[in-house]
C-alpha cells in the first residue's frame, strides 16, 4: 500500500511538476523490465490469488517471496542510474534482509500486529504463524526476530480505514519509486 501511494504521488508530482515548468512528462525508461514481471510473479500465487496460496505450502510462499525479492532487487541493480533507484535498492535490499534472517516471511512484532489485526484473529494464531495465507508477515515477539528495527513495525494512521503495517525498506522503497517518478531532479548546468 505504501508503494502503491508512492507511485501515485509521484506519478502525480512528475506530472504536475513538468506542466508547471511547460514540458511534457516521460516516466524513466527502464531496462529488463521483464525482471519485475518475472519477480510479481511468485507473489501472485502465493499471496494475492485466493485460489493458488490455498493449495501451495507456506514454504512455497516463502521461497517465492525470497525469489520475487531477489528478481526485483537485479531490476533496481541494472537500472541503478535512475534517480531515486539507489533508494529503492536499499529498500528491497533491508527486506530481503530482515526476511531471509527470520524464516522468508517478513516478521511482525506481536506490539505491532495488537495495533491493526483484529483480536480475534490474533488471538487465533500462535508465534511464528503468518497472519492470514493472503499476509508475507509472521507473528513473532520482538525479542525473536533479528534485526527488529527492519521488521514490519510501522502501522498506518488510525484515520485510514485500511490499516496496515509496513518496514523501513518500505519507505525506502517509496522514497525511492516517489524520486524516480516525481522527475524532481536537479538542473544539468545546460539546462535552464
Amino acid at each position: 500500500m505504501i508503494l502503491l501511494s508512492a507511485v501515485i504521488a509521484g506519478t502525480v508530482t512528475g506530472w504536475g511538476y513538468a506542466r508547471w515548468k511547460g514540458r511534457t512528462w516521460h516516466p524513466p525508461i527502464f531496462r529488463s523490465v521483464w525482471l519485475v514481471f518475472l519477480g510479481f510473479l511468485p507473489q501472485l500465487a502465493a499471496i494475492y490469488m485466493p485460489l493458488t496460496r490455498r493449495m501451495l505450502s507456506d514454504e512455497f510462499a516463502s521461497t517465492g517471496l525470497i525469489v520475487s525479492q531477489l528478481f526485483l532487487l537485479a531490476f533496481t541493480l541494472i537500472n541503478f542510474k535512475i534517480p531515486g533507484m539507489a533508494l529503492l535498492s536499499l529498500g528491497l535490499g533491508l527486506n530481503l534482509a530482515v526476511i531471509m534472517l527470520n524464516g522468508g516471511f517478513m516478521p511482525l512484532p506481536l506490539e505491532t500486529a495488537e495495533k491493526f489485526v483484529d483480536s480475534r484473529t490474533l488471538g487465533g494464531l500462535e508465534v511464528g504463524e503468518r497472519i492470514d495465507s493472503s499476509s508475507k508477515d509472521i507473528l513473532l515477539p520482538e525479542s525473536e526476530i533479528i534485526l527488529p528495527w527492519l521488521a514490519d513495525r510501522f502501522v498506518s494512521p488510525n484515520w485510514l480505514s485500511y490499516r496496515f503495517a509496513f518496514s523501513t525498506g518500505d519507505v525506502f522503497v517509496a522514497a525511492g519509486a516517489f524520486w524516480m517518478l516525481s522527475g524532481l531532479q536537479p538542473a544539468h548546468s545546460g539546462e535552464k
